[in-house]
């Protein structure tokens, strides 16, 4: 099955039930299916064929999601992007898709307008708002005027619907490429993983769409479901708009990263818990590890056990999903879903016995590689199986415990970064001779980034001015929370920096 024929399933099961909900508007699967077709019938004029890259800047709105479906529609591949990046963030990744067409709101648009013609392959830009009307395609013009009809462009179930691109360095992007068919079957396994009906309502907060968990998990495991999406209306990370249209909706699901659930636990410690809560069934954390702590104090104020499930966008979402009976074992992301196999394997691909630590590899409807970087893809898929580079391990029971990552990665609230993306934007700035970033953990957003710098002979800087220069060059979540002036930088015995002696020592500094 490919995701054109899931919606029209969709339509055909639950037709005008309201799916998507933001505010006060409500968007029936009926005209979901319309609108995106739409969409499609409006990118086949302006050029756009089976494999054409389009790039969406969209936040979580209606028009995400039937921009979405409008360009799968059409045969092209979706390609969601942060509109937090900085142009340069942007220009590397648009130089390694190519994109034929851009999707824009006038906001993400601004910055971008001066440098599009810099990018001779876009060839169509699509504006959301009124902003640059005439300047550009309109989406309210196609809305009013494009056909309707039914798209008639062949779908194969290994066509590539989705690029995702993971946290990697900007200068070498990995852009994971999701066909219709894993997507359809990812939709599936968390659907019933979730044990999810027409009846359940999702909410959908600070957990934007262009993420795996945010798309696969929320969106298209509703869509197949037949239940309805609630995108928590207003901006910021307000725990008590949550709650409040947790409660006005009777909300009965809630996927989130562990800083949100985080979060939850300081508004109830600090001011209770203001609203009734007692139609949600579910809620689930991924993305980044999920403290004990933290499960147990959600559950002390709450009064539900969180679902701790672990995946990543390589394999397409979540791989495993604990019992949500609550009675999984303390400190395990469960089981792997039907589909799915798991393994543990030593540096030499050997499987490893229970309870053994050893890097994570799974086997199931895994991404297609890396676009246009076979040997990056040969270097995690083998045999076919996905090396995870995380850490870990499985009981006699099956169930998967996450101890570390084998790669260097930072999670900041739910947001990966390598320590590189950083690093190359630092050596750019002209006082800086040596750079080292590190991650410390951290409890309320599970890590923080600090960076070490050893300025150039007879320069100096302060924190504010590195800070700022930052975030010229690459996105908010990125920049580092405290900068750290140094003579010299701890070296291992071939004379590199020592990843390990920094972290020791920057983990006995207070919080920033």
């Amino acid at each position: 099955m490919n995701l054109k024929l899931m919606l029209e399933e969709t339509v055909r099961r639950y037709g005008w039930k309201a799916g998507i909900v933001l505010g006060d508007r409500r968007l029936s699967y009926a005209e979901l299916d319309e609108a995106s077709n739409k969409i499609a019938n409006a990118l086949i004029k302006t050029g756009v064929s089976k494999g054409d890259r389009v790039v969406m800047l969209l936040s979580n709105s209606l028009e995400f999601i039937i921009i979405y479906f409008g360009i799968v529609k059409a045969g092209g591949i979706a390609i969601p992007l942060d509109a937090g990046y900085k142009v340069s963030e942007l220009a590397s990744l648009f130089g390694d898709c190519q994109p034929k067409v851009l999707v824009a709101e006038s906001p993400f648009l601004e910055t971008l307008v001066p440098t599009l013609p810099r990018f001779k392959y876009i060839e169509c830009v699509i504006n959301l708002n009124s902003k640059y009307e005439g300047q550009f395609l309109s989406y309210r013009e196609i809305m009013a005027t494009a056909s309707s009809n039914r798209v008639e462009v062949g779908l194969e179930t290994e066509d590539i619907a989705t690029i995702s691109y993971t946290g990697g360095p900007t200068n070498h992007p990995r852009g994971v490429m999701l066909s219709h068919r894993s997507l359809v079957a990812e939709a599936i396994m968390a659907g019933d993983g979730f044990q999810q009906t027409d009846k359940d309502i999702v909410m959908l907060f600070a957990l934007p769409l262009l993420h795996a968990f945010g798309l696969e998990a929320v969106l298209l495991a509703s869509i197949y479901k037949g239940s309805t999406v609630v995108i928590v209306p207003g901006t910021g990370l307000s725990i008590s708009n949550l709650m409040e249209t947790i409660e006005k909706e009777r909300g009965t699901m809630f996927l989130g990263v562990p800083y949100i659930f985080a979060l939850a636990v300081k508004v109830a410690e600090k001011e209770g818990i203001n609203n009734d809560l007692s139609s949600l069934r579910l809620c689930c954390s991924a993305g980044a590890p999920l403290s004990i702590d933290i499960i147990q104090r959600v559950k002390r104020h709450y009064g539900f056990t969180i679902a701790d499930v672990w995946g990543q966008t390589e394999a397409v979402c979540h791989v495993t999903c604990p019992p949500l009976d609550g009675t999984g074992k303390l400190g395990s992301v469960g089981k792997a879903l039907p589909e799915w196999d798991v393994k543990i394997v030593d540096d030499s691909g050997n499987e490893l016995p229970p309870n053994q630590l050893g890097e994570i590899i799974v086997r199931g409807p895994i991404m297609k590689g890396y676009y246009h970087n076979p040997q990056a893809t040969a270097e995690v898929i083998k045999e076919g199986w996905l090396y995870t580079g995380d850490i870990g391990m499985v009981d006699e029971a099956g169930y998967l415990f996450i101890s570390g990552r084998k790669k260097e990665m930072i999670i900041v609230k739910g947001q990966n970064i390598y320590p590189s993306d950083i690093e190359d934007v630092l050596y750019t700035h002209p006082k800086v001779a040596e750079a080292a970033v590190v991650g410390i953990p951290d409890e309320l957003r599970g890590e923080v980034v600090r960076v070490v710098l050893r300025l150039k002979a007879g320069e100096t800087a302060t924190e504010q001015e590195i800070r700022r220069f930052c975030l010229k060059h690459m996105a908010n979540y990125k920049v580092p929370k405290q900068v750290i002036f140094w003579d010299s930088l701890p070296r291992t015995a071939n004379g590199k920096i020592s990843q390990e002696g920094l972290r020791h020592y920057l983990s006995t500094l207070s919080p920033p």
